[in-house]
């Protein structure tokens, strides 16, 4: 294949050549990414050992969501008030400071049940505050024409950790115990928290507002006046929310006799990410985001209907590499329509918007998975709600029109944004 070909098909990498600190939010979520993939997975394993229960293990959503929710609204209105990185920062080591008492609970003689919910609920508050922060910031330090790129990157990034710490997790859990698992967590931030250090600060645009509940208020009108973020979030609830089935893989390890596959279970929904990613190029050219958005959410739903039919674990891991390559797909049609079309001056409020899009409906879906489980089993439990996703999305794709017409060149946000851009430009995007 000639070079011109290999370039239009691997990463385009023109973020990383333009801004420092794109690249180091890249060093930081890698090492971030990889240590909580590692908590992660030996939390519910812990639990899973502590209680037996599928449905103690789909607690968790329960636990996590209301801290998610009100933080994630409230963080949002904070990133809009603040200085990014200091927001970020601050959020960075209070994480590592959970993990450090994962780490002590995890030394104890007995273990205790009711500090891995605390701590889960703790985690939820402090991503949900971190996240807009996180989010909103990449649309100032990366050039506008650069943002397919930059998703697609930070998804490479994501892989990475959602690979290499279930995979580690699973033998590090087995061999060296939980509080090992915990040990590189409080290592991987406290790196994360050095690498925060060096970033450009980020103060609010002029006259920016104060947190208020006026202001979340605010975003949420912005954004449900528009039909095109309203679908990337609705798509995206409503994918996680019937087909997340990841709290109960240990429960069907266990029915598919290959408890050894648990962090390969984990993990193969990353590889079939990672391989999309690895092969993005492609992106940058795209302009109809709004398509990549619900045709990834429907390979997803039925990739995991056909993981919950299979019956022996290596086809069950292939349908969750494919359902893997279809997240990575809706979720950098998602990125680069909210950097691509939503203002400067309300981009930390809506960030927080995003986290509850993304992140709630995953809580949810635990819930929903580990309750269905103990009902109706395992593999109903995940082929059932595969099928829901797909339908759901086919419902909203049919209901939000706008969505799949999104047009990066004609859409009149996208082209106000650009323009905004261009004339004036953000003192973040700085060039190596």
């Amino acid at each position: 294949m000639s070079t011109s070909r290999w370039a239009a098909v691997l990463p385009d990498l023109s973020p990383w050549r333009s801004s420092r600190d794109f690249r180091l939010l890249f060093f930081q979520g890698t090492v971030t990414f990889f240590g909580s993939f590692m908590a992660m997975i030996a939390l519910p394993l812990q639990i899973k050992h502590l209680t037996d229960s599928p449905l103690a293990v789909g607690a968790m959503g329960a636990v996590e969501l209301v801290p998610l929710v009100v933080c994630g609204l409230y963080g949002g209105a904070l990133a809009d008030a603040v200085d990014r990185r200091r927001l970020i920062l601050l959020t960075e080591a209070g994480l590592g400071v959970l993990a450090l008492v994962l780490l002590v609970n995890a030394t104890l003689p007995n273990p205790l049940l009711w500090p891995l919910y605390l701590v889960a609920a703790g985690v939820s508050a402090l991503t949900g505050l971190q996240r807009p922060a996180l989010d909103s910031l990449m649309a100032r330090i990366v050039p506008h024409e650069q943002l397919s790129a930059a998703a697609a990157l930070n998804g490479l990034r994501y892989q990475f950790g959602a690979i290499a710490g279930p995979a580690l997790a699973g033998v590090v859990v087995a061999y060296a115990g939980y509080a090992s698992a915990y040990a590189v967590t409080v290592v991987g931030f406290l790196v994360s928290v050095l690498l925060c250090l060096r970033l450009a600060p980020a103060p609010p645009v002029r006259d920016a507002a104060r947190p208020s509940l006026r202001g979340i208020a605010e975003g949420a009108r912005y954004a449900w006046s528009r039909p095109v973020l309203l679908g990337t979030y609705a798509v995206d609830l409503a994918a996680m929310f019937f087909a997340f089935p990841n709290a109960i893989f240990p429960f069907l390890a266990d029915e598919l006799d290959a408890v050894w596959a648990l962090g390969l279970m984990y993990a193969a929904g990353a590889v079939g990410s990672l391989v999309l990613g690895m092969t993005s190029g492609w992106v940058s050219r795209v302009r109809r985001h709004g398509l990549l958005v619900v045709c990834g959410a429907g390979v997803w739903g039925l990739a995991i209907a056909a993981a919950g039919w299979f019956s022996t674990i290596w086809p069950v891991l292939v349908c969750l590499a494919v359902a893997g390559a279809g997240d990575m797909l809706s979720g950098l049609g998602r990125a680069t329509i909210w950097n691509q079309t939503i203002p400067e001056a309300l981009r930390g409020r809506l960030a927080g918007i995003e986290v509850l899009s993304y992140s709630v409906g995953p809580q949810l879906g635990q819930v929903r998975a580990g309750t269905m489980a103990s009902w109706t089993g395992t593999r109903t439990a995940i082929w059932s709600g595969g099928l829901a996703c797909v339908a759901s999305v086919a419902l909203l794709a049919a209901a939000l029109p706008k969505l799949i017409s999104y047009d990066a060149d004609t859409d009149e946000d996208a082209l106000r944004r650009r323009a905004e851009r261009e004339s004036h430009p953000q003192p973040n995007t700085t060039r190596a």
